[in-house]
């Protein structure tokens, strides 16, 4: 006989959209235990452009907070996502150089939980949450929650990830010079001509020229775009 899990499990593998297989996994979620799901995915700096994701059934009052106070800035949870895919459990000792943070969240019922995140090789980088159990977390509880947890960060990281253009084929890409490269990478760390000039030991003009013929080349209409397109072809 099929269990409440299994059945759950099997909904949220046949959506085909993220947004209907992230509710299906917040009822999952609440019948583990916790009060609380956080999905987000985005693009690493060469990864492909797209509208950020981010679902999640906080507080409003959590969600206004955490904006306005700016605490992705000293997050460590994220942080921590951002650099590794191993779980982390939400403890105060991790929070010991943000101290207001781990204390707005305490009084939004966000106190006990973990995070963990997937980074993949089309340059998507996803975070999934759980969080608001009733009491801290025991390596045994992580252990045995994990397995259902991955399986949501899986499937909804893989729902926004199939749904996104195939990149551009290597060959297709526009080939700039080993100068043009040199030029825009220099741009790109906020140096104008003038300066790569210096830096290069070349003519003004002949450093506006590379930048020229690199806006020309990569189909664009100014210099920060040219910058943009090159760093997205990951040539800078």
């Amino acid at each position: 006989m099929e269990t409440w899990k299994e059945s759950q499990l099997r909904q949220i593998s046949n959506a085909r959209d993220v947004e209907s297989a992230y509710e299906t996994s917040l009822g999952l979620v609440r019948n583990l235990g916790f009060n609380f799901c956080a999905f987000s995915i985005t693009s690493h700096p060469r990864g492909p452009h797209f509208k950020r994701v981010n679902l999640n059934n906080y507080p409003s009052d959590w969600i206004s907070i955490y904006e306005e106070c700016q605490f992705s800035e000293i997050d460590p949870i994220l942080a921590h996502c951002i650099h590794s895919p191993l779980p982390i459990l939400w403890e105060e000792k991790v929070f010991s150089k943000c101290p207001q943070l781990w204390q707005a969240q305490k009084t939004q019922g966000l106190e006990h939980g973990w995070s963990h995140s997937l980074h993949d090789d089309k340059g998507l980088h996803s975070m999934l949450s759980v969080a608001g159990s009733t009491h801290p977390i025991t390596p045994y509880e992580l252990y045995e929650n994990l397995g259902y947890a991955l399986f949501i960060s899986h499937h909804l990281h893989g729902l926004v990830a199939q749904n996104l253009p195939e990149p551009v084929p290597h060959s297709s890409k526009p080939r700039l010079s080993a100068r043009e490269i040199e030029v825009l990478r220099l741009s790109a760390d906020g140096k104008t001509a003038f300066e790569i000039s210096i830096l290069l030991s070349l003519a003004e003009r002949t450093v506006n020229f590379h930048v020229s013929r690199s806006i020309q080349k990569l189909g664009v209409n100014n210099k920060i775009a040219a910058v943009i397109a090159a760093a997205r072809a990951c040539m800078i």
